[in-house]
């Protein structure tokens, strides 16, 4: 795949579509993990004291939803076979706003594990950015 002028080898539809089914799991994941054990995603973002608090639970638990419904949706289309990319832009759109929050308050998150939040934030974006172009471009790629 080019981007722009910049050459990613090895990125074709086929591998663009494995980024986006694992992300897509890891998505679900995290949502069902935050509704049961809310302050464990939350920990990284606020500290652990903070991640106890109700309204940081609750707050993790909303969210949950967000990643619960991305991920599903985007399995949902891979199962059968329907548009995907519309789903990867969503996810990325959601990751890209978790990593500019994030980056906006950097110095507050917890030293421990802020680096932590940026990567995990910034690698889904720049999947989602990468991958979306390639999952559902013809060709076939999915044959191998």
């Amino acid at each position: 795949m080019r981007l722009g002028k910049l050459a990613v080898p090895g990125l074709d539809r086929r591998t663009a579509r494995l980024m986006t089914e694992a992300v897509a799991v890891l998505r679900c994941a995290l949502g069902v993990g935050a509704y049961l054990a809310p302050g464990l995603p939350a920990a990284p973002w606020v500290g652990r004291e903070a991640s106890r608090q109700p309204a940081t639970r609750l707050f993790a638990r909303t969210l949950a939803g967000r990643d619960l419904a991305l991920g599903l949706g985007a399995l949902q289309a891979m199962l059968s076979g329907s548009e995907l990319r519309g789903w990867v832009v969503a996810g990325t759109l959601a990751d890209t706003g978790d990593l500019v929050a994030t980056l906006l308050d950097l110095s507050k998150l917890p030293r421990r594990s802020r680096w932590l939040v940026v990567a995990t934030t910034a690698g889904a974006a720049l999947a989602g950015l990468l991958c979306a172009a390639l999952v559902d471009a013809p060709g076939d790629e999915l044959a191998a």
